[in-house]
């Protein structure tokens, strides 16, 4: 009787949370769509593309803490408000940036709409994992993910079909007019941001009001006893190794989730795929998520722990590494699309596995998390800057243009393997370092 009251008291903020999990999920992974259309009309290489992506997850490393103090004051509810309605600022930093077509303008929109996202991530990632029993957390952020990843999805549909349309007929009159018809053509092409992104603020502003009034109960980590492990009383954050390689092992992983989803379109166009199937391929990706996110739901804790989900996880994603870069074609990008199969339950295990025992230094470790989003940030550029010295390489060796983009691409997702190795041995090892007894 008690156990079905507590479900039915965890529902409506569930439901709640995931609401903000699809706001986030849509605004995030438009991103994939978003690089090859910057790459277009500001007239940039791989590495420089891929610095939409940077310009979003590096506001998590410079935001985490500010929001973690932000939601200390004003509480969970008016922290993802705030959240919501900074996020709507930024998407009308867009209209300017598109009037400008001016690169570091559309950076500072994605960087501010970043800012936002970090507020709500900082807000609603420990509250969806203390919520309910720490062992079926994975369960309730898998849920979270469905919810994200769906999101993703149609942003990417969306977007891709709002932003990519006709961009190859394009590309190919820009090689063929004058220095005034380029401008005016781009001019063009970089309006079509315009409209979506006014949507996304009206719906943005209006959500921001509305979270005010959302019914979320008052949530707390286990008290202090809960860390007291070891048979030692945890006094600093810094005594807790499995937190710290938890974010290490996050870092790793967000970067080899954004690698998947984001440069998939730009992979598949390198092969030599129009932009018309191109398009589609982040839905490749987003939709492996979801299906495991499904399985996850269904096993987790039920059939299989939180850690065996996350050794399953690394290992595969450790043998698609090695498949991507061993094929070629649309057999590569099925490889990369399948990443999402190995990625999705990553995020949802190692959430619950880094916050064992933190007690009262959960909100601490929450923002230390969120922080380790930057690897979306880091990684991205370097997949961008091996292409592009890959692809200069092949070049000066006298190889076709076409040929060394296709190769050049392929050969930047080996960074994927290290990225993996270090998730295999959290899985395996880096969770328990340090809560063992004696």
């Amino acid at each position: 009787m008690s156990n079905s009251h507590q479900k039915n008291s965890t529902l409506i903020p569930i439901i709640i949370i995931a609401g903000l999990f699809f706001i986030f999920g849509f605004v995030t992974w438009i991103n994939g769509a978003l690089i090859p259309f910057m790459k277009t009309i500001n007239e940039l290489t791989d590495a420089q593309s891929y610095l939409v992506a940077s310009a979003s997850y590096i506001s998590f490393v410079v935001m985490a803490l500010p929001a973690s103090y932000i939601i200390n004051k004003i509480g969970y509810r008016k922290g993802m408000s705030l959240g919501l309605i900074i996020m709507a600022v930024g998407a009308l930093v867009f209209i300017p940036a598109a009037e400008a077509r001016t690169y570091w303008m559309f950076l500072t929109a994605i960087f501010i709409q970043g800012t936002g996202m970090t507020l709500l991530q900082t807000a609603s990632n420990p509250y969806i994992t203390i919520l309910g029993p720490i062992e079926s957390a994975a369960k309730r952020i898998a849920i979270m993910g469905i919810a994200n990843k769906v999101a993703g999805a149609l942003g990417s549909v969306i977007f891709g079909a709002i932003l990519l349309s006709g961009i190859d007929d394009i590309k190919d009159k820009l090689a063929q007019v004058d220095a005034a018809e380029k401008a005016s053509l781009l001019d063009t092409m970089a309006d079509g941001v315009v409209s979506p992104y006014i949507a996304m603020a009206v719906i943005l502003f209006i959500l921001g009001i509305l979270i005010r009034k959302a019914p979320l109960p008052h949530v707390e980590a286990k008290p202090i006893e809960a860390s007291e492990i070891g048979g030692k009383t945890k006094s600093s954050i810094f005594q807790f190794p499995h937190l710290w390689l938890g974010v290490l092992a996050l870092f790793v992983y967000v970067g080899v989730e954004v690698i998947a989803g984001d440069t998939i379109i730009s992979y598949g166009i390198s092969l030599d795929i129009p932009v018309e199937q191109a398009k589609f391929f982040t839905l490749f990706t987003l939709m492996a998520m979801v299906a495991t996110y499904a399985l996850g739901v269904f096993l987790i804790p039920k059939y299989i722990s939180q850690a065996f989900a996350l050794r399953v996880s690394a290992v595969l994603g450790i043998i698609l590494s090695f498949c991507i870069v061993f094929t070629s074609g649309f057999t590569s990008v099925i490889f990369v699309a399948a990443l999402g199969i190995a990625n999705a339950l990553v995020w949802p295990a190692i959430w619950p596995l880094a916050l064992t025992g933190l007690g009262k230094f959960t909100k601490t470790a929450s923002a230390l998390l969120i922080m380790a989003i930057s690897g979306g940030a880091i990684l991205p550029p370097l997949y961008g800057a091996l292409v592009d010295n890959k692809k200069e390489d092949l070049l000066a060796s006298g190889a076709n243009e076409v040929n060394a983009m296709a190769e050049a691409a392929s050969f930047g997702y080996w960074i994927l393997l290290p990225c993996y190795a270090v998730i295999l041995y959290y899985a395996f090892w880096g969770h328990k370092v340090g809560l063992r007894n004696g």
